[in-house]
């Protein structure tokens, strides 16, 4: 049987020489589910850009139906049958399920928009691919699960029969990642096609069919999913034997961190977190589990000094946190890697080792006489750069030319560079590739085997039940289970919590705070 799409020794290179795609081949059959993985600059973003009409290739050719074609615009490609939903959702908060669905290709009863009309025809939809919408809500009220469903059935509403999903499952729970799998089998058992593109390779496992590898802008294999593992997929992506597990803690210290009672609200007074209780020790890495906007970053932005608190205290080696401001946390061995690298960890303007002393302005080893030490910054800066094997071309390289992975090296080099006492972290993986998360779990790992407390925040359960040695979930702003990891602990129990169907008894709650 002939391939529904192709990707034909395809090549993009943008200006400046950046050769994203060198001679990618795709081969993509109807009615499967054909994953493409690949690290960080692999070229898929830049591949799947191409097949939507937002790139056009400098070289090699696309076929559709065993026909050439040649997008110049995604609505091009719309038409030709091939729909995508992004990572991130382009949806108006503020209209309807169905304003969103049939936003620009609005059913008309005569020159007026058909609302009725509307409506029927996305009910519809989402019964026949078993999507479960309703409607009539306003998009901003329904979690995110809903609404990555709602990205699907404006693609499908555009008959869409090639649907690409770019990292479909980066911010559901496991619950919401079943029930997005269960849609995706119906669209293949009704004809659809889909391309899925992710970063969690169990996943990847469990819904394609067959998978294509990427690395370095080439496609480097094909293989059907179930004759690999995720240990041999991995190897296959980065080139080399990658370890996807950690050891746990060998012991537990003094008692570094406490929250008591702590209350959190946001700039409008709307409540953000209340009643947070917990302990973490120098040794071990708490994992604060949540779908997200649950309160986990707020907790981590007040501890911090980012954020202030309502209520309650933190209390960092039993000193109330209340009245430091962030240097003076700093001062007592505060480190913290932020959410977002690019926003909040770094100035990306400035070079590799002015973010690597960004912290320590006042730090006599690198100020004399109320002027920056530029040779003793140059200095620690190769130091780090060697020691957190960061991919740059010296010191002096902004920090904005790094790819993510490296940037994100750059804030673990800063923060780590030193032993911190209490350690918090949030989302220290997200658009990470996989050697990078080996470095940068290990660098956390270190930090706690060297006596740190890690409170550790993140969107990815498999990196949560790896890395920590005891777990709290948060569900709307409260703490409303903790656990002691272990092998048996699951991401559909945790699952359970996250998206609070399920209530723990006390006794047990406060057994794994202690």
């Amino acid at each position: 049987m002939a391939p529904l799409l192709q990707a034909v020794s395809v090549g993009k290179t943008y200006p400046g020489g950046t050769v994203a795609n060198d001679g990618v081949n795709l081969s993509v059959m109807a009615g499967e589910v054909h994953a493409v993985v690949g690290e960080n600059g692999a070229g898929k973003s830049t591949l799947m850009k191409i097949l939507f009409g937002m790139e056009q290739p400098d070289r090699g050719e696309l076929l559709l139906d065993g026909k050439p074609v040649r997008f110049a615009n995604p609505r091009e490609a719309i038409d030709s049958g091939i729909g995508m939903v992004f990572q991130h959702f382009s949806l108006v908060p503020s209209f309807s399920v169905y304003e969103n669905i049939v936003l620009g290709s609005e059913p008309k009863a005569g020159i007026k928009f058909d609302r009725a009309k509307a409506i029927a025809a996305v009910r519809e939809l989402s019964e026949r691919f078993r999507l479960n919408v309703d409607p009539l809500p306003p998009v901003g009220q329904l979690p995110v699960g809903q609404q990555q469903r709602v990205e699907i059935l404006k693609a499908l509403y555009r008959d869409a029969r090639i649907l690409i999903l770019d990292e479909p499952t980066a911010v559901l729970a496991p619950q919401e990642v079943a029930e997005l799998f269960v849609a995706v089998r119906s669209l293949v058992e009704q004809g659809r096609t889909v391309i899925f593109i992710a970063h969690k390779l169990p996943e990847v496992l469990e819904i394609s069919d067959r998978i294509t590898v990427m690395r370095a802008g080439r496609t480097v294999g094909e293989v059907m999913a179930k004759d690999v593992t995720e240990q041999s997929l991995a190897t296959l992506m980065v080139g080399r034997e990658v370890a996807l597990r950690v050891d746990r803690a060998k012991r537990e210290g003094e008692l570094v961190c406490e929250v008591k009672a702590l209350k959190i609200v946001g700039e409008n007074g709307a409540t953000l977190a209340q009643d947070l209780n917990l302990k973490v020790h120098g040794g071990e890495i708490l994992g604060l589990v949540g779908v997200e906007g649950n309160g986990q970053a707020e907790l981590l932005e007040a501890v911090a000094g980012l954020r202030p608190i309502a209520d309650g205290v933190a209390y960092l080696n039993a000193e109330s946190l209340g009245r430091m401001s962030v240097l003076q946390r700093r001062a007592k061995g505060l480190a913290s890697i932020p959410e977002d690298r690019i926003a909040q960890g770094l100035a990306t303007g400035a070079s590799v080792a002015e973010n690597l002393v960004a912290t320590k302005l006042a730090d006599p080893r690198f100020v004399r006489h109320g002027l920056l030490d530029l040779k003793a910054i140059k200095a620690h800066a190769e130091k780090l750069i060697e020691q957190f094997s960061i991919r740059v071309g010296g010191p002096k390289f902004a920090v904005g030319t790094l790819s993510g992975g490296n940037m994100q090296k750059v804030v673990v080099a800063r923060e780590l560079a030193e032993q911190p006492k209490l350690l918090l972290v949030n989302q220290p993986t997200r658009g990470v590739d996989l050697g990078a998360t080996q470095f940068i779990w290990r660098s956390i790992t270190d930090a706690r085997d060297g006596g740190a407390a890690v409170l550790l925040s993140s969107a990815d359960l498999s990196e949560l039940l790896a890395l920590s040695d005891r777990l709290v979930v948060f569900y709307r702003g409260r703490i409303v289970a903790a656990f002691i990891n272990s092998e048996e602990l699951s991401a559909e129990t945790l699952g359970t919590y996250m998206l609070g169907l399920a209530q723990q008894e006390p006794e047990t709650m406060r057994a794994a705070l202690r």
